[in-house]
């Protein structure tokens, strides 16, 4: 009996985490990708942070409240671009439901347990690949400016432990002994060591090696313009370069992906949440350990492997919106002084800014799995800024999920049909 053909939409980290999996359990693997081999996907400029730390989702009610009072600011890390639209607006009001302590409490664990499960797989694939992608475990630290904001962290210390993930309160001076070769101006920090980082460049262009060495196809610079279905099945994916047939089909398109499902019997609300990052080349101070800004919400990120460092943030929602704003990325350059004293908004001068659009559901949760109108169809997207972070766990649980297999974490609330 020939190998099952599994072909997936999206040649972006989860994708391409989808596809290695896949060919792993034995599998014939297409990916079809928008854009070229050299695609500028989502994953590329981001952060490169794997973040057990991150088990509050997004709709949550410190964001709301936080985003209330930051939107109105120009060069603030939260801002929804005002906009007559059915989609935001629907987005919007299931956001705003979803928002409450109830959700968190239900969501935290599961969102701790991929963490948890992805971190593993990443460890397993640097040891594996000879750690070609620089991940380093050494934890991450959330930097405080002000004494309000590390009393308001030092309650995510207490839930973290609570919920099995290891974090502790810092001292200015404790956190100068664990990265002592960065000048830090705060009122003290939060230590999260099972936190990791990684180089997500060098990772993706791993992973895409394997596949192509391993006998996967691509389609690039190909774009879906419609489906082929009969009753509860689909028989092909129409193309701009034609159709194409497999056995089972995923799609893994990041913010584009509810326009790849149009015609569908398929509800997925989504919103675009850009980011920015610059990446300074040869920096004046390296630090050894990743970091957020608290109050700025501005990640820095060590990239040895390029002698670079990495500042990302912000959350803009404007729709497919790739044009880059400048009051946003202004927002982070000035943020990083005031933590960073060593740095200045000059080091930023003719720095390429790069943007990417994260796949943000209203809930705060990725869509997961198969789509009951389609017994061959699956969905997996909407991870928002934890793409990368849930990139492998997202394809070793696909993986089951397309085998028929029981799938190692309870993918319940990831139910691509929650909206319904």
């Amino acid at each position: 009996m020939s190998a099952k053909t599994i072909l997936i939409i999206g040649g972006g980290v989860i994708g391409l985490s989808i596809a290695y999996y896949a060919m792993r359990a034995g599998y014939h693997v297409t990916i079809v990708e928008r854009g070229a081999p050299d695609h500028d996907a989502c994953s590329l400029g981001n952060a490169g942070m794997i973040v057990p730390s991150h088990f509050v989702p997004l709709a949550a009610p410190s964001i709301v409240a936080y985003g209330l009072r930051a939107m109105w600011n120009p060069e603030s890390p939260f801002y929804i671009r005002p906009r007559l639209s059915r989609d935001l607006l629907d987005w919007g009001w299931k956001f705003m439901r979803a928002a409450t302590a109830a959700w968190v409490d239900r969501a935290a664990p599961l969102l701790r347990d991929l963490s948890l499960a992805s971190r593993r797989c990443f460890v397993e694939l640097a040891d594996e690949w000879g750690n070609t992608f620089s991940l380093v475990q050494k934890g991450s630290l959330m930097l405080c400016k002000t004494e309000h904001a590390l009393h308001e962290e030092s309650g995510t210390v207490e839930r973290a432990n609570r919920l099995g993930v290891p974090a502790q309160v810092l001292t200015p001076e404790e956190t100068a002994r664990l990265e002592p070769n960065l000048t830090m101006d705060i009122a003290g920090a939060v230590y999260f060591p099972k936190d990791c980082h990684l180089s997500p460049q060098h990772f993706v262009a791993e992973l895409t090696r394997l596949l192509m060495d391993g006998s996967a196809q691509f389609h690039w610079r190909t774009e879906v313009v419609g489906w082929r279905a009969h009753e509860r099945r689909i028989e092909s994916v129409r193309t701009d370069k034609g159709a194409l047939q497999a056995d089972e089909y995923v799609i893994a398109g990041g913010a584009w992906s509810p326009r790849i499902a149009h015609g569908l019997r398929a509800y997925l609300p989504m919103q675009a949440g850009k980011g920015y990052s610059l990446t300074l080349r040869h920096p004046k101070q390296m630090p050894e350990i990743c970091a957020i800004l608290a109050e700025a919400r501005v990640a820095v990120t060590p990239m040895p492997l390029d002698s670079a460092l990495r500042f990302g943030g912000t959350m803009e929602i404007a729709g497919l919106d790739e044009s880059i704003n400048s009051a946003r990325v202004r927002g982070i350059i000035n943020a990083v002084p005031q933590y960073l004293p060593a740095f200045a908004p000059g080091d930023f001068r003719d720095v390429p800014v790069w943007r990417g659009l994260r796949p943000v559901s209203p809930d705060g949760l990725p869509y997961v799995g198969r789509l009951r109108s389609y017994n061959n169809l699956s969905v997996a997207t909407g991870h928002a800024m934890l793409g990368l972070s849930l990139g492998p766990v997202t394809g070793e649980l696909m993986a089951q999920v397309l085998s028929g297999a029981q799938p190692a974490i309870d993918m319940m609330l990831l139910d691509p049909d929650r909206f319904v």
